[in-house]
């Protein structure tokens, strides 16, 4: 089989979730059970700078898993982005990273939809699985300690008055 069409086949199950969540309703901002600890990972962002996720200990972490092809990720990303503008300078992180696509797809995205948090790029199936990620988009939040405490699969309005008070109240837990 070709690259093309082995690609295709492993990429199918997330497309099909993501579909799932592709109606137009948000997601909703769920509690992890168990509070868990982040799984770890290491990826370059757009400007070749590393991430470690553990050397974000001490902060709150958003960890949104996207992909070009998304339609609520794009409708995300803005208020994604004025979210950042109001918590960055408060101990508080976004890390966006890509799932699957190409250097060059995610820059024409950001082109049109541009974001000053850090993207990552690297974000494949396996990184996916040891997330439990099922669709797209997904987001994690994570408190200073690494531990995952909540989640949205689909579109969330993460510049939201309630969103915000979510994120700056887990500050020093």
């Amino acid at each position: 089989m070709g690259a093309a069409l082995l690609l295709a086949i492993a990429a199918a199950p997330v497309r099909a979730a993501q579909a799932a969540v592709a109606d137009g309703a948000l997601g909703s901002l769920v509690e992890v059970e168990g509070m868990p600890q982040a799984p770890e990972f290491e990826l370059s962002d757009t400007e070749g700078k590393r991430h470690r996720l553990s050397a974000y200990r001490g902060k709150v972490v958003v960890v949104n898993f996207w992909s070009v092809w998304c339609a609520p990720c794009r409708k995300e990303m803005p208020a994604m982005q004025r979210a950042w503008e109001q918590i960055r300078d408060r101990d508080v992180l976004i890390l966006a990273v890509n799932f699957d696509d190409r250097p060059e797809q995610v820059s024409q995205f950001f082109s049109v939809i541009p974001v000053q948090f850090p993207v990552l790029l690297g974000g494949d199936r396996p990184m996916l699985k040891a997330w439990s990620v099922h669709g797209l988009p997904t987001t994690y939040v994570l408190d200073p300690q690494g531990r995952l405490r909540h989640r949205v699969v689909g579109e969330y309005h993460w510049d939201q008055p309630e969103a915000l008070e979510l994120l700056l109240g887990l500050r020093g837990k």
